[in-house]
């Protein structure tokens, strides 16, 4: 008799919020063994073999390295993109009831984690550096709460997920303002007629999402010469895809959910797989304790749920809101840990600050480092606020 394989609970995994990050999790893992492994070296130089092509005055030959970071990642912030114009309309973050919470708690993760390593940094060649403990990686904190089941409140989830993309949200206008150089003002001006051409196909009620697509491929190659980084052109694309007020889907939602696999289970593994590639070495431990390794370390694992839990106490107490009935301030203190996981952004900021390439294994260590205390920390705290939840004498 054949046995039949059963392949449901497979199917529930990878339709869950946790897959995504998982499956990030172990391309950290591969990329980390391949850098510490004979294959290193060709690793290291399969990701500088320059791929594409250059004819005329058209240059689109770059190492496959930057085809992930510039170019993958920029449909990675299209995603994003979507994401935040979706809340914002109709969403969590669409009135000020809603988004004033999570946008306050944002808020302190971004500026507190920044001033703290601004101090360890100030006056070093690391100060650029400053954007790297802003981020949290929504991917990673959404698998760790949905991990714990049960263990935190339904509403914190909803009010991670808001928090983490007001992050998004303030970590891209840093991006595009601060880690700016060399701007071509004529590439910026044929990239914003083709950002103007997009709102019109907006106002003309044009749907399919190729009318929005294929210019936003031609922004890119603008952005991408104009000194801007090239993702902003992903959010930009995505600010002008037509939405609906009512039930029905929309054209955004449609394209959200469309590029919702590729990027969880293609594009951020295959960014991880060429980012994390560190080789550890004696004595790498020690960098944790330079003005770097501790302004990136004291930055998320402190800063971080330090400025979320001070700025949702600061924003309740003066009355401008109010916390979910089913969330305690532990709730928020351990939600602030899991919002100092900040591999994916933070690791993409890393490669923005540093001119010397030199500076980026540090950093990156220090990312993982920071990360995996925070999410250790975060779920731990939550775990911990159930059981003791569950301890309580009922009252009578």
């Amino acid at each position: 008799m054949q046995r039949v394989i059963n392949l449901k609970p497979f199917r529930d995994f990878l339709r869950s919020g946790a897959a995504g990050g998982v499956i990030l999790m172990i391309c950290v893992a591969v990329s980390l063994a391949i850098a510490n492994s004979p294959a290193g070296v060709a690793f290291e130089e399969l990701l500088h073999y320059k791929a594409g092509w250059n004819t005329g005055n058209i240059h689109l030959q770059y190492p496959v390295r930057t085809w992930i970071n510039d170019g993958l990642m920029a449909v990675f912030f299209l995603m994003v993109g979507l994401e935040i114009k979706r809340e914002l309309l109709e969403g969590e973050l669409s009135s000020f009831r809603k988004a004033a919470l999570p946008v306050f708690a944002a808020l302190g993760g971004v500026l507190l984690p920044a001033g703290i390593y601004t101090f360890f940094n100030y006056g070093t060649d690391t100060a650029h550096g400053w954007g790297i403990p802003m981020a949290t990686d929504i991917a990673f904190a959404i698998t760790a709460v949905t991990l714990l089941g049960r263990k935190a409140p339904a509403s914190l989830k909803i009010m991670l997920a808001a928090l983490a993309i007001a992050d998004d949200l303030m970590a891209i206008l840093v991006i595009a303002i601060f880690y700016s150089s060399g701007l071509q003002p004529a590439y910026l001006l044929y990239a914003g007629a083709v950002l103007l051409l997009l709102f019109l196909f907006n106002r003309m009620g044009l749907r399919h999402p190729v009318f929005y697509l294929a210019p936003g491929l031609l922004m890119w190659y603008f952005i991408h010469h104009s000194g801007i980084h090239a993702t902003i052109a992903g959010v930009l694309t995505a600010s002008a895809v037509p939405t609906t007020a009512d039930e029905r889907e929309s054209p955004l939602e449609r394209l959200e959910h469309a590029l919702m696999k590729p990027v969880n289970f293609i594009i951020l593994p295959l960014f991880a797989l060429a980012n994390t590639n560190i080789r550890f070495e004696t004595g790498m431990s020690a960098g944790l304790t330079t003005a770097l390794g501790l302004g990136i370390i004291a930055g998320l694992a402190i800063g971080k749920p330090a400025g979320i839990l001070l700025f949702s106490w600061l924003s309740v107490k003066s009355r401008i809101c109010r916390l979910p009935e089913d969330i305690r301030w532990g709730h928020v203190a351990g939600m602030g840990m899991l919002g100092g996981i900040g591999f994916t952004m933070s690791v993409f900021i890393a490669l923005l600050s540093f001119a010397d390439p030199a500076l980026l294994p540090a950093a990156k260590f220090a990312i993982l480092a920071a990360s995996l205390l925070s999410g250790v920390c975060g779920s731990l705290t939550l775990a911990l606020l159930y059981r003791r939840k569950k301890q309580l004498p009922v009252s009578q």
